[in-house]
């Protein structure tokens, strides 16, 4: 008895088969030679992505520091400017100053103080007088 039911090879479909097959070993052989190269560049990518930005890194550091540097110097000439202006009064007020005038900048002083500073004013014992009336008041309703 012969069975129809096999399957009658056909001289394409295995050419086709071996072409199939071919075509994949290949493939994989290119691969196996491709990928070591493909390593190496895409070190070499990673090492140049990592050197830009160590130096963009670098540059910012770099600019933070002028930066810096720019402002202390700007402070530097507040304070010569300062300094200047001190030195001018001083020099002002060096053939001036009397005890009236040390007087009036301390009461010119005052004016900065809140209504709740209390100050002692010394008597002629040098001895400050003393609030010991102050709580005796009696509040006004």
């Amino acid at each position: 008895m012969y069975n129809n039911n096999s399957i009658n090879p056909n001289p394409k479909l295995i050419k086709g088969a071996i072409w199939g097959i071919a075509g994949i070993v290949l493939l994989i052989v290119a691969l196996a030679f491709i990928r070591p190269w493909y390593n190496v560049w895409s070190q070499e990518m990673e090492g140049k992505a990592e050197f830009a930005k160590a130096e963009q890194n670098r540059k910012i550091k770099i600019e933070e520091a002028k930066a810096n540097l720019e402002a202390e110097k700007l402070n530097a000439q507040a304070e010569i400017e300062r300094a200047k202006g001190a030195a001018e009064a001083i020099r002002i007020e060096n053939g001036s100053i009397t005890p009236t005038y040390i007087q009036y900048l301390w009461v010119r002083q005052q004016s900065d103080l809140s209504n709740k500073t209390v100050i002692y004013v010394p008597t002629e014992t040098n001895l400050p007088i003393l609030e010991s009336t102050r709580a005796l008041t009696i509040p006004q309703e």
